[in-house]
């Protein structure tokens, strides 16, 4: 039986980067009523909060079987009760150093390689603390620039995440989103942010269900399928809510 269901955010959740909508909202919180949710993407826990949490409407004692972990589970975030917040229960982050070197590499060779954009909408590279995140086109950009830049550049991305892994042989370095490439301490992926909260909640992995649209082999949530946790893959949000329609026996 299961407890515990999991989900990949961009394009499982949500449109890339975009707020949940009020069809995906609302099963949330019915989700919420019979199961714990976990949330793990490499986005930051400010991303987390403005795509989904600020789109909840769920009483407290429902946001606390909520479980937040941006950057692939190097860090974790519970709601407290007491204090009506959410509360960081730990971070793994990078040292300085490490984060200067990644910064320097990761711009070199996406110049080396052609995919740097002269004129993005925002940052290009990200330090989230615990993750260095390339975006090609820059962290604001539309869903729509990134899908279509996705499409035409597959290929240079995967080479331009070999260069940054040959200079970076102590770092994982990670196919991320759709226009993105996530470097973090070596082993982490989605496995080991999910292994970090069997632990913390003790819960066994074959009580957990996994949904995310990257489950294919190389993909960043396959490490989750290839550490045995059931998963159902989604092309997009409106899979998810059809998936989830289905677990809460409600119609569209």
């Amino acid at each position: 039986m299961k407890k515990l269901i999991a989900f990949d955010l961009d394009d499982t959740l949500a449109v890339t980067k975009s707020p949940i909508s009020d069809e995906m909202g609302d099963l949330l919180v019915r989700l919420l009523e019979k199961y714990d949710i976990c949330i793990i993407s490499g986005g930051k826990f400010e991303q987390f909060s403005r795509q989904v949490v600020d789109r909840l409407e769920a009483p407290a004692h429902l946001l606390n079987r909520l479980h937040l972990m941006p950057t692939c589970g190097t860090r974790y975030y519970r709601y407290d009760e007491l204090k009506k917040e959410w509360a960081k229960q730990y971070a793994e982050d990078l040292t300085e150093e490490q984060k200067k070197r990644i910064i320097e590499v990761l711009e070199s060779s996406a110049k080396e390689v052609g995919l740097w954009e002269e004129n993005p909408d925002g940052d290009i590279i990200e330090d989230r603390g615990s993750q260095v995140t390339y975006s090609a086109l820059g962290q604001q950009a539309s869903p729509e620039k990134k899908y279509a830049w996705a499409d035409k550049n597959q290929v240079a991305k995967h080479d331009l995440r070999e260069l940054v892994a040959q200079q970076l042989p102590d770092l994982e370095v990670r196919l991320g989103g759709s226009t993105s490439i996530d470097i973090t301490r070596i082993g982490i992926d989605k496995a080991y942010g999910m292994r970090k909260l069997i632990e913390a909640i003790n819960i066994d992995q074959n009580e957990i269900l996994f949904i995310g649209d990257k489950l294919q082999e190389g993909g960043n949530d396959y490490p989750v399928k290839a550490m045995g946790i059931d998963t159902i893959e989604v092309d997009r949000w409106e899979d998810t809510a059809f998936v989830l329609r289905g677990i809460l026996g409600v119609s569209a």
